[in-house]
């Protein structure tokens, strides 16, 4: 007999195929004749051309190519070489329009604009305001949407192209430069860009600019399949400290992350639909390699974790999910981080983590892509033993925790924007060892130590302030927690004193006692929800690798840490989860620098009775 999670049951499905998994892929096409970073794109992914931008020994250039969905051909130059923003650019290979950026000399802002017939490039009318760094899109070089950019700070100007004419419409709510924009005049996505990564995102109607859900990764310079929509766009490459490969999908109401390209990069072009997409240039170096991406079309059934349906085809129940709580899947070797430490903070996936603070005192910050950490920037209070499990790896709380003297509990709480950190409101009781859970403006802090004395408190954090609620049910520290929201949360385990396996669950009135873990622990790592989580490592003593789920009543011990520790910074907040997660860091008889990754993949299963 298959046992899946959450297999919805009361609505299955009938079809003549099963569903594809929501995930997409990239795979090479045509090397470019010239790579080049920062340069303009239009089209699709079978027709797409590139303008202009920054080749090897140049600064600027004015070469034009074209693609057939096969191999690019070189054709008549602009008539300005310029560096382009963000891929921008509108239009078609026979019927183009490249507008704004820099040029010679002195890297000066262009308001030039350019129309492409097929054969020649014609100087048209100028955009209003000359900038750099812009974004802009549109399927016809007759009608056409530039966005933001810099001249040279960071600009929220708007303007639209008739065929004739730039006229400037309703600004965008966050000034910025660095940033795709996706669609047409009058349904058009812009995301991220600078200052710093950034995961705002903005949906315009042809009127004025809102602000929807933001991304899952902070990001600047990243690109957008040009021909999407306000509600149906692919969102890829970028920087934030380092180059990413992250690709994320809009639906209009939600980002979800799906497959990474296959080379890390930024200032690169992007065409195409969310269905078939094309990236090429870009850096780092001026790439000539291309990719082009494949997903289910808006008619395909896509699988979502829970669904059962009954193939018509082969006569056969199926459902997607994992097992019954979370299989026995094991922990995998992840890139280690820059700095050993121990009793620092964590959040995030295992592919945009972040890790900050720890024993003794550490300012350090660390931010993971999957494949290497990166060192930005400082705590303003070097601490450790603070609120764990807070937000994303670009939105996170650092709160309470122990500075010299050691151990001096403090208030203190700092907010991480993904680039730097600000210190906001206190909370409201002193403590270090303590738990933590939920999102940047709705957290929650609970139990720990007040020099010396074990704390019951509970806190919660609406964005602005602290307010006092119920206590714990058993005061501890060196505890674990998981949970997305302030409203449903959980901490299990720690020292109250003595090793506790104790499991309380938090439904945003109250605390409950639950079924304990099996192994009694201190300074153990947890991650994901009051519903589905895993705990993981600790003291008992000595050090445990031993790693338990949790599937909302009870604890199983599933495979082991390669690395028995205590003290590690962890995946978690709104971002990680039971299926995927990070243990990084963290004690054995020293420091040190190790990191594992935890992930569970679902998977289509046939359905059997018995």
């Amino acid at each position: 007999m298959t046992t899946l999670k959450n297999l919805k049951g009361t609505a299955i499905q009938f079809l003549d195929a099963d569903p594809v998994v929501y995930a997409g892929s990239w795979s090479s096409g045509g090397a470019m004749n010239t790579g080049r970073t920062l340069l303009g794109g239009a089209g699709i992914q079978t027709a797409s051309i590139a303008m202009g931008g920054k080749t090897p020994g140049a600064d600027y250039n004015a070469l034009v190519e074209t693609y057939n969905g096969s191999s690019w051909t070189e054709v008549a130059d602009l008539n300005t070489a310029r560096k382009m923003g963000s891929g921008t650019g509108a239009g078609t290979t026979t019927a183009a329009l490249a507008f704004g950026g820099r040029k010679s000399p002195s890297d000066a802002n262009t308001a030039e604009t350019e129309s492409w017939n097929g054969s020649a490039w014609t100087e048209v009318n100028d955009l209003n305001t000359a900038r750099g760094q812009l974004g802009g899109s549109g399927a016809s070089y007759t009608a056409a949407i530039a966005a933001g950019g810099g001249t040279p700070s960071a600009t929220a100007v708007t303007e639209t192209w008739n065929g004739t004419s730039w006229t400037e419409v309703n600004d965008l709510n966050s000034s910025r430069r660095n940033l795709p924009v996706s669609g047409t005049t009058t349904s058009a996505l812009a995301g991220g860009g600078e200052d710093g990564p950034n995961a705002q995102i903005e949906s315009w109607n042809g009127t004025s600019w809102t602000e929807v859900s933001e991304a899952n990764t902070a990001r600047n310079s990243a690109s957008m399949s040009c021909n999407g929509l306000n509600t149906d766009t692919i969102y890829f490459g970028g920087y934030t400290t380092t180059y990413v490969a992250n690709t994320e999908s809009w639906n209009g109401s939600a980002w979800t992350e799906v497959n990474d390209l296959a080379t890390a990069k930024g200032y690169a072009a992007g065409t195409g639909t969310s269905t078939s997409a094309f990236s090429f240039g870009g850096e780092p170096g001026s790439i000539s390699s291309t990719e082009e991406w494949s997903f289910p079309p808006a008619t395909a059934t896509n699988l979502q974790e829970g669904d059962m349906w009954f193939n018509s085809t082969s006569s056969t129940l199926k459902g997607y999910g994992t097992a019954a709580g979370i299989p026995a899947a094991t922990w995998a070797s992840g890139a280690s981080v820059n700095t050993a430490r121990y009793r620092g903070i964590g959040t995030g996936t295992p592919t945009a983590g972040l890790i900050a603070g720890g024993y003794d005192t550490q300012v350090n910050t660390e931010q993971y892509n999957g494949s290497a950490w990166t060192e930005v920037n400082n705590l303003n209070t070097g601490r450790d033993q603070g609120g764990n499990n807070v937000g994303t790896y670009s939105a996170t709380l650092y709160m309470s925790g122990a500075t010299t003297p050691w151990p001096t509990a403090k208030t203190e709480v700092e907010s991480w924007d993904g680039s730097s950190w600000t210190e906001i409101t206190d909370v409201n009781t002193a403590r270090r060892n303590s738990m933590g859970a939920g999102s940047q403006t709705a957290a929650m802090i609970a139990t720990g130590l007040i020099n010396p004395p074990i704390s019951a408190n509970t806190e919660l954090w609406n964005g602005s302030s602290w307010t006092e609620v119920a206590d714990v049910n058993d005061g501890r520290y060196y505890v674990a927690s998981a949970g997305n929201s302030n409203t449903a949360a959980m901490l299990v385990g720690g020292d109250s004193p003595g090793e506790d396996a104790d499991t309380e669950i938090w439904n945003g009135t109250s605390w409950t006692e639950v079924n304990n873990l099996n192994t009694a622990r201190a300074a153990l790592s947890a991650s994901g929800s009051s519903t589905l989580a895993i705990a993981f490592g600790g003291d008992v003593p000595p050090k445990t690798g031993k790693t338990e789920s949790w599937n909302g009543t009870s604890w199983t011990e599933v495979n082991d840490l390669s690395t028995s520790r205590s003290g590690m910074s962890q995946g978690g907040g709104t971002s990680g989860s039971a299926t995927g997660t990070f243990a990084a860091a963290g004690y054995t008889t020293t420091a040190v620098t190790t990191v594992e990754e935890w992930t569970v993949d679902a998977a289509v299963a046939t359905v059997t009775t018995s």
